[in-house]
């Protein structure tokens, strides 16, 4: 029988970690099982998914993109107030302006972290207050109302591809899939995306071997901040009134998603799929939380925050091991026998 690879292992514990979880909290819950939870689940992973997606590009190259939840905010206001001034605009085009957008703002993070090689998280903390600022200041604290947009903007997120037994998938979720999917052929199948990999993995071997890392780790942030925008129009759809907090800590969350689910947040490993059930999880717990009344909502984040921190852990224990292991591996079959000094002897 073929052992297990590393990333497969992860993922049937993340799975068994996340079934486990359903079913502590049905234990502790009453009715906690029904189709709402589904509902209630896949509507809310569907929306920050993207921006996990798109956060996971950027820490397959050893970069941290904390400038996502400003992206969403400001992509879902200037949808929504582009919706307001031309109503007709054809519902395919939305998302796809709302992503250009998103991309724009993500090639401003790419560019400065991978022309003038500066750390990612200080560029995009910058990067995060800039892109909030200007929102602030160009909407001038005023808010997007579900009565300025056209009909078809908050039916989107209620529409539903199926329903069985009052559980309901929503074309919202299998837009967010349709992204799990995209991303995980690239990543798995393409030679474009085994560079993100191979850039996180190893940057002087990866050069070596006539990979653009700039152009790489550029991609990287456009990537991310166009599937941010994508999030941006999925937020507005759902919510109908857009405030400048909109996607607020979104990077936190998108992080942590990208983390829990396996990418190693020092680069060059971890899967999509890894993402969607580290997401799921996540959103999970939180829902959960707020039902359980033994718990007070203050420790949502705080369980968030150690949900991240024992992932990170894990991945550096991993990490440490994989590395001990390759190094046996390249010893020679035979020691070297050692001299009372303790050096090797001729």
């Amino acid at each position: 029988m073929t052992p297990l690879s590393a990333p497969a292992l992860r993922l049937l514990v993340l799975l068994a970690v996340l079934a486990l979880t359903v079913v502590f909290f049905a234990t502790q819950i009453p009715n906690y099982l029904d189709a709402r939870l589904f509902n209630r689940i896949s509507t809310s992973v569907a929306v920050i998914l993207p921006v996990a997606v798109g956060q996971a590009f950027v820490v397959l190259t050893r970069n941290i993109d904390l400038s996502v939840g400003s992206i969403v905010g400001a992509t879902a206001y200037a949808t929504g107030g582009l919706l307001g001034a031309f109503p007709d605009l054809p519902p395919l085009l939305v998302p796809l302006v709302a992503m250009a957008m998103g991309g724009c703002l993500g090639a401003v993070n790419g560019f400065l972290v991978s022309r003038f090689a500066l750390p990612s998280i200080i560029v995009t903390l910058g990067t995060l207050a800039i892109f909030r600022s200007l929102l602030v200041q160009f909407s001038g604290g005023a808010s997007i109302t579900m009565a300025s947009l056209p009909a078809w903007v908050p039916a989107f997120a209620q529409a539903n591809a199926l329903s069985w037994e009052g559980i309901q998938l929503r074309w919202m979720v299998l837009l967010a899939l349709a992204v799990v999917i995209v991303a995980h052929v690239v990543l798995a199948r393409t030679r474009a995306g085994r560079q993100f990999y191979a850039v996180g993995s190893n940057p002087d071997a990866a050069a070596f071997a006539g990979i653009d890392l700039r152009a790489t780790v550029f991609r990287a942030f456009v990537i991310s901040g166009a599937l941010a925008g994508l999030a941006g129009f999925l937020f507005l759809s759902r919510f109908g009134n857009i405030t400048v907090v909109a996607g607020l800590s979104w990077e936190l969350r998108s992080v942590g998603a990208v983390v829990v689910g396996g990418v190693n947040i020092f680069g060059g490993s971890g899967s999509v799929l890894g993402v969607l059930i580290g997401a799921t999880l996540i959103d999970l717990i939180d829902t959960s939380l707020v039902r359980w009344a033994l718990v007070s909502e203050f420790w949502r984040e705080a369980v968030l925050g150690f949900l991240i921190l024992g992932a990170v852990a894990l991945d550096a224990l991993l990490t440490r091991r994989l590395l001990r292991r390759r190094a046996r591996r390249s010893l020679p079959g035979a020691r070297p026998a050692l001299a009372p000094s303790g050096e090797a002897r001729p």
